[in-house]
């Protein structure tokens, strides 16, 4: 089983990522690597460059189940990979669903899971109402720990640097700021990727949702 792979980050698009391991002239390998949302978007800077991800091995149904296609999840902390796999013991969530279903990160969804935050978890890609409660009943009281795991940004170099464990409650803060941005016409999945973009500042967290709403905007002017 492949735990770990190190290699240029080729290609990124669509939750899935080409990573080349070894050189051209030494026979490299270019293995797909199937991604959650936040990992891509945090890892939209570092195309040609080196990454590491954890990963994790699993088998996909094809053709009515006549034949199973093995593929790659990658992650960039191994708290990360341990809530995947938390995620994929809910009811009707396997592994693919759970990857679409994380466009926020690991502490951002363990806060909302911890709050009762049925409202953000209706947000995620694929997670209705119905879900979003068996995502509660099931997994609260198991997620705290990630709560206060450390998450990883990656710089513009391509270097992974330690973040700070982000505060119980940004669930909250997060689904606010949402609603928000849907109401003022923003694309629903550009606005969770701007939200976790800002929010994975180590340093300067926002206040509250009016805080994090005119960071975006800023952020979106200067790009």
């Amino acid at each position: 089983m492949i735990a770990r792979i190190h290699g240029k980050l080729e290609t990124l698009s669509s939750g899935n990522a080409i990573v080349r391991v070894g050189t051209l002239e030494q026979g490299a390998l270019d293995y797909e690597v199937l991604l959650p949302a936040f990992v891509e978007s945090r890892l939209s800077g570092s195309i040609g460059k080196n990454v590491s991800l954890f990963t994790f091995n699993f088998y996909e149904s094809q053709g009515q189940g006549s034949s199973m296609l093995p593929r790659l999840a990658g992650f960039l902390t191994q708290d990360d990979l341990r809530f995947y796999l938390l995620f994929t013991t809910v009811k009707g969530i396997g592994y693919k669903r759970a990857l679409r279903a994380m466009a926020l990160d690991t502490a951002q969804l363990a806060g909302a899971i911890s709050d009762r935050d049925e409202k953000l978890l209706q947000t995620l890609p694929e997670i209705g109402k119905r879900t979003a409660e068996t995502i509660i009943v099931t997994l609260r009281g198991k997620v705290d720990a990630f709560i206060n795991a450390s998450t990883y940004t990656t710089s513009a170099t391509g270097k992974q640097d330690k973040a700070t464990p982000a505060a119980k409650g940004t669930g909250s803060l997060a689904r606010e700021a949402l609603d928000a941005l849907v109401a003022l016409g923003e694309n629903r999945a550009q606005a969770m990727q701007w939200i976790d973009t800002v929010m994975s500042d180590p340093d300067d967290r926002p206040r509250d949702s009016s805080d994090l709403i005119n960071r975006i905007y800023r952020m979106k002017a200067s790009s």
